[in-house]
């Protein structure tokens, strides 16, 4: 395969020219910079039965998020391994790691294997976390060692925080010396009043009791100071509060191997989504303040938060139709979630491009280990391409099986074209928009 005169991004070379990739099986062969047409190089574009004609558009290193719930197993009336590729495909994502909180969790090397042996049917590569404790009850640490040697790419008991500061203390100690990471969920439940919504101002006017931003700061700051101490990679998820930016930077300060996610929800919107959207906008943590999404996209910008992670959690129509205490946190995010990057930071100067790539791609890969997160020679071919300045309409034509998402309706600016996994293309937007 051959992608000629495409703008080629890759924050881990510092490339950002147009040029030529030329793909032989799974791997990138040769990359050609400048046009192979002014070059004079048109034995590669003769020698290629399949060519695609990157001019106008952007190739990247395959996306990569290492946070995403496909609810599998236990849970596939909202989405199935399968049906969560797809729209990771859809995405322009080639590698995404799971979470452990299905049914049952993954806490044992044979649903773990389940997770990753139905992930290699998918034409993507699908990693998973195993949890941290067992059941995900906080009482008792799971067979780290042993599910690592089963292939769990890191440790998690997202979606509930470990509470036992001394438990995990003793995780991070064992997972420290298999050089994984460890990813943590910080809510403390004695300061939320009721999840999915912040304590503030929204939280009043609709009387719903709301989630304190305390709640995040207190148990970022206690962990980020177990992990300094430990020396373990940890990720503190999907963070929202200024205060918790803040505990994450003098961490990384401290010499911590301390990282942040940040969400595209958390960068983009302000909690008075939750008055246009409803339960569409119920979230943990939840979305908070102006004052926090600018926070964020400064800790982006300065490289205190590392990653832009999805948490894509998809819920059925049914479940998010019930009132906003009852309805179930999260929204889905594969799908659009590189078209917020673009136009709620690089075309509002934020970020650049390739910071962007970096953010989605590059850091991801390495912090979690995973072969990706670039295009360079010798490199597995898993490419993302896309056209940074077309307009779209998010309606609710997901490959997700779940709809669940605040964003539809709304005007978005950069759209995936192709997905391209181990030099196979497994989602092509003009062929999807024939089937449509």
């Amino acid at each position: 395969m051959l992608i000629k005169n495409i703008r080629i991004i890759d924050p881990a070379s510092s490339i950002d020219e147009v040029g030529s990739i030329l793909i032989k099986d799974d791997k990138i062969e040769k990359i050609v910079k400048g046009s192979l047409e002014e070059k004079g190089d048109l034995n590669l574009i003769e020698n290629e039965k399949e060519i695609i004609d990157g001019t106008g558009l952007v190739a990247c290193p395959g996306l990569v998020d290492v946070h995403v719930h496909f609810r599998d197993p236990g849970l596939t009336y909202k989405e199935d391994i399968y049906t969560g590729a797809e729209a990771a495909k859809a995405g322009g994502f080639t590698s995404v790691v799971c979470m452990g909180n299905t049914k049952p969790v993954v806490d044992s090397v044979e649903t773990l294997k389940y997770v990753l042996d139905k992930g290699k049917e998918t034409g993507i590569n699908v990693y998973s976390v195993a949890t941290v404790t067992k059941g995900l009850k906080g009482e008792e640490l799971t067979d780290i060692e042993g599910l690592a040697a089963a292939g769990a790419i890191g440790f998690s008991d997202d979606g509930i925080p470990i509470m036992n500061a001394k438990l995990l203390k003793e995780a991070m100690e064992r997972i420290k010396k298999l050089d994984l990471p460890i990813s943590l969920h910080e809510e403390d439940p004695a300061f939320i009043k009721q999840m999915g919504i912040n304590e503030g101002k929204v939280s009043k006017e609709i009387n719903y009791g709301g989630a304190s931003s305390l709640a995040e700061d207190s148990m970022a700051a206690r962990d980020s100071m177990i992990a300094l101490a430990t020396g373990v990679k940890c990720d503190i998820q999907h963070i929202t509060s200024k205060n918790t930016i803040e505990v994450v930077r003098l961490a990384k300060k401290l010499g911590g191997k301390v990282y942040g996610e940040a969400t595209p929800q958390h960068f983009s919107v302000t909690e008075d989504i939750v008055l246009k959207k409803g339960t569409l906008a119920r979230v943990n943590p939840p979305i908070r303040t102006e004052e926090d999404r600018r926070a964020i996209i400064e800790g982006l910008k300065d490289g205190t938060i590392d990653m832009i992670v999805t948490d894509h959690a998809p819920h059925s129509s049914e479940e998010k139709s019930k009132d906003m205490a009852s309805a179930p946190s999260g929204m889905i995010g594969l799908e659009t979630s590189l078209a917020l990057g673009i136009t709620n930071l690089v075309k509002k100067n934020e970020l650049t491009l390739s910071e962007l790539i970096e953010k989605m791609s590059t850091n991801p890969a390495k912090i979690y280990n995973i072969n990706g997160g670039t295009l360079s020679e010798g490199a597995y071919a898993d490419i993302t391409i896309f056209d940074e300045n077309k307009e779209w309409i998010v309606t609710d034509n997901f490959k997700s099986k779940a709809k669940n998402s605040p964003f539809i309706g709304e005007k978005l600016t950069g759209k995936v074209i192709y997905t391209i996994c181990k030099g196979k293309v497994v989602y092509n937007d003009l062929t999807s928009e024939e089937k449509s």
